[in-house]
């Protein structure tokens, strides 16, 4: 009995699909970037506050030294984030990880071996939503969502919850509560009340949508673009609304009964 009891683990490990927004610095300068961040959590405080941040150096010519992306995680933990990773990229960010004490996220490490095989002038094309993971070439991500049916999820999906369709559209037959966050690569169908967060073409798929029946969100994002309630014009509460991405600006609108 005491030899199997030495195989039990302390902790138990699982590996899962986080939310944890991406900021891509494409201006090095501290106090701006901490400033922009400020003013995200005082407007939207039960989003932003002490949310987890992926720091994205992909957008510079050049890596920051350390003593720099040391000011800007001081910076951004005192504007009211906690930065927790770098974004995978080049050996410079490797090393600037190790120096600074925190993770690469493979997670966005595809983005970058594409860039390496592309034109120089094409990463900046390319724009990684800030509240949800990186993204992907549109033509990719809708060749992808055809690889699999959508995914339907009966049942409510309550504060803390977490729901993801991975490469597919998300159906939803019920509500989503306050708190709780849908997400999928491709479009969102919401038969109920959405009162949390829902984030359609989280892989960088603009022509993804999100449609509810009651319009009630925290936030909602298409390819990373986002609105958050306080930006939400007051007539579209309650309502049966449809959400896309134009001009990379996110529209809202009622549906027609």
């Amino acid at each position: 009995m005491s030899a199997a009891m030495d195989f039990e683990p302390a902790g138990e490990l699982k590996i899962g699909q986080v939310g944890i927004a991406n900021l891509r610095v494409r201006t090095l300068d501290v106090d701006r970037l901490a400033d922009e961040m400020r003013s995200r959590v005082q407007r939207a405080p039960n989003l932003f506050a002490r949310a987890a941040v992926v720091l994205d150096f992909g957008g510079l010519s050049l890596a920051p030294d350390v003593a720099t992306a040391r000011a800007l995680v001081a910076a951004l933990r005192e504007a009211g984030v906690l930065p927790v990773a770098l974004a995978y990229g080049t050996t410079e960010i490797e090393r600037l990880s190790e120096d600074l004490g925190l993770p690469l996220l493979a997670k966005f490490r595809a983005q970058y071996e594409r860039a390496s095989s592309e034109p120089a002038a094409a990463p900046a094309a390319r724009r990684a939503p800030e509240p949800a993971a990186a993204t992907a070439q549109p033509a990719t991500a809708a060749a992808a969502l055809q690889a699999q049916p959508g995914l339907v999820q009966v049942a409510p999906i309550r504060s803390g919850q977490q729901v993801y369709a991975d490469n597919r559209d998300l159906t939803v037959l019920s509500a989503v509560g306050a708190g709780a966050e849908v997400i999928a690569d491709g479009s969102i169908h919401i038969y109920g009340a959405l009162r949390g967060r829902a984030l359609a073409g989280a892989q960088g798929f603009e022509q993804a949508r999100i449609f509810c029946r009651e319009f009630r969100a925290e936030l909602v994002a298409i390819a990373g673009h986002y609105k958050v309630l306080e930006d939400i014009p007051a007539a579209l509460q309650g309502k049966a609304v449809q959400v896309w991405l134009e001009d990379g600006q996110i529209r809202i609108e009622a549906l027609d009964a």
